[in-house]
């Protein structure tokens, strides 16, 4: 049914349940360093919740994060704008750090997106009861940002103005490819990523 659609599937390295990724979905990572002291978790969350809130000051105070029930892959930290959702954010440890991630759903149609996940869920568990509860989707729980804001919004947009924003923020932003350390890293975990995706998806 997914490759019908033109979709495939990956693992992911944050986060729980299954997400619908696009052309009109960004993902944006903060990583946050501990080598000063630790980082509490919600701490980590709030991070998020506030840059998200920098980002759309159309919207601002208007976005709220707790669980929006029915939506895919839902938690205390989904965020929405009346009710419906339209990011969900989740972290990970790292050596020395944590990864807060947001996944925001920015262009196109959000129920659009839940039907594929409601219908994944639907073939999958045929009507079964399983040890592990899934979510019953409601498609019309979830929108688009573009959609709750009402104007015309691309991927393209939101990235311009997160770097606005970080330039605003930031005392120094350095912006360049990999260096030769960094590239070895990236290639030994993407490496892992694929692994895990062959064992996973087996």
């Amino acid at each position: 049914m997914l490759k019908a659609r033109g979709y495939r599937v990956i693992v992911r390295n944050s986060g729980g349940l299954a997400v619908v990724l696009d052309g009109g979905v960004l993902n944006i990572s903060i990583v946050l360093s501990e080598r000063e002291g630790a980082i509490d978790i919600p701490a980590g969350y709030e991070t998020m919740l506030e840059f998200v809130r920098l980002l759309f000051p159309e919207a601002g105070e208007r976005i709220e994060a707790y669980e929006i029930v029915g939506s895919y892959c839902p938690g205390s930290y989904d965020l929405s704008i009346g009710g419906k959702k339209f990011a969900g954010i989740s972290q990970r440890r790292l050596r020395s750090g944590i990864a807060v991630q947001v996944y925001l759903c920015v262009e196109g149609n959000g129920a659009a997106r839940a039907e594929v996940i409601r219908d994944v869920y639907d073939i999958g568990l045929q009507g079964k009861s399983t040890k592990f509860i899934y979510p019953s989707i409601r498609p019309e729980v979830m929108a688009s940002l573009e959609e709750l804001l009402g104007m015309p919004l691309t991927v393209g947009d939101v990235m311009i103005r997160v770097q606005t924003l970080l330039d605003g923020l930031a005392d120094r932003i350095t912006v360049g490819g990999f260096q030769a350390d960094e590239m070895d890293l990236y290639n030994f975990y993407l490496n892992r990523v694929v692994e895990r995706n062959k064992k996973m998806l087996v």
